[in-house]
């Protein structure tokens, strides 16, 4: 037990150093950072996240729809490192209260994204003196740039023995994703999966030219899912429309259905053309430290409490 206590103690002198570099990267890219409510009258109401209820509001599970609001109001460039939670999310990977990184960019799309990630996450390395390559739960690592790059379609024609249409019109798009395509992804590079099914990107806009797909991408290093990221819908009624929908979701799941967010909404009419990511300090850390288990990344798990 104290061998354990005391990799903990050098995980969060490690963490420190990360979150102290993930700031150091947007101050210098002259980013605003910013601090939203913690609490909300109406969270993204999608299917498969759940809020947690704080008498007549909810805590965030994200801070999207406020740093949004504050991308309509005229900031340009801003980040978050905030404090999020979600009902029920507990595991190897998962605690329902963890730390998420999100910063948005107005006048840019997804694919610039990309490029920001990667040099966010290898500013960070350098300045943690991460070696590259580095171990991570045995795979040897080498994070130098290029980073890889490949389409949802062109994951499933290679690593699961159908196509994306067919697993969507089967209910089974999580599942391959989660048992046949995630554990095929090269771990010895970073890897971006991007153009998810339009299905799949619940606040992303459509990729021009070809509507079937969302301008979305997800990252993995060493077969950890980091970051989820996309190009922002701005369209208003588009928007309502695809909360419409997750709310009936929702409600034939026979989960809570929340107000619809009419704040974020309107602000949609004044917002730029953007892009967002959204990326789990938690995970970055389990990264850096070798660590298997979020448990051994954070100072207090929820059974500590």
């Amino acid at each position: 037990m104290m061998d354990r206590q005391l990799q903990i103690k050098e995980n969060l002198k490690i963490r420190g150093r990360v979150i102290n570099a993930v700031r150091n990267f947007f101050y210098q890219n002259n980013y605003l950072e910013v601090e939203t409510p913690i609490r909300t009258y109406a969270p993204a109401p999608e299917e498969n996240i759940d809020a947690i209820a704080s008498e007549e509001l909810f805590l965030q599970t994200s801070p999207e729809l406020y740093m949004k609001r504050l991308l309509a109001a005229g900031y340009k460039k801003i980040f978050q490192i905030a404090k999020c939670f979600r009902k029920e999310e507990r595991g190897i990977k998962h605690v329902p209260e963890f730390t998420l990184l999100e910063w948005y960019e107005t006048g840019e799309e997804y694919i610039k994204m990309m490029n920001i990630c990667e040099n966010l996450i290898s500013f960070v390395a350098a300045k943690t003196s991460l070696p590259n390559p580095f171990v991570y739960q045995k795979n040897r690592i080498d994070i130098s740039l290029p980073w890889q790059r490949i389409t949802v379609a062109e994951a499933f024609e290679k690593y699961s023995d159908t196509t994306v249409t067919k697993a969507l019109a089967q209910d089974k798009f999580d599942e391959i994703m989660a048992f046949e395509i995630e554990p095929s992804l090269n771990v010895s590079k970073p890897i971006f999966l991007y153009d998810y099914p339009a299905e799949k990107g619940a606040l992303a806009k459509k990729k021009s030219g070809n509507p079937a797909v969302a301008e979305r991408f997800e990252l993995y290093i060493g077969g950890l899912e980091l970051c989820n990221a996309f190009s922002e819908l701005t369209d208003k009624r588009e928007q309502t429309n695809r909360f419409i929908a997750e709310r009936k979701a929702r409600k034939k799941a026979g989960k809570p259905v929340y107000p619809m967010p009419d704040n974020f909404l309107n602000s949609l009419d004044k917002m730029p053309r953007a892009c967002g990511n959204a990326l789990g300090i938690d995970r970055l850390v389990m990264l850096f430290t070798n660590s298997d288990s979020i448990d051994d990344v954070i100072a207090f798990t929820p059974e500590e409490l």
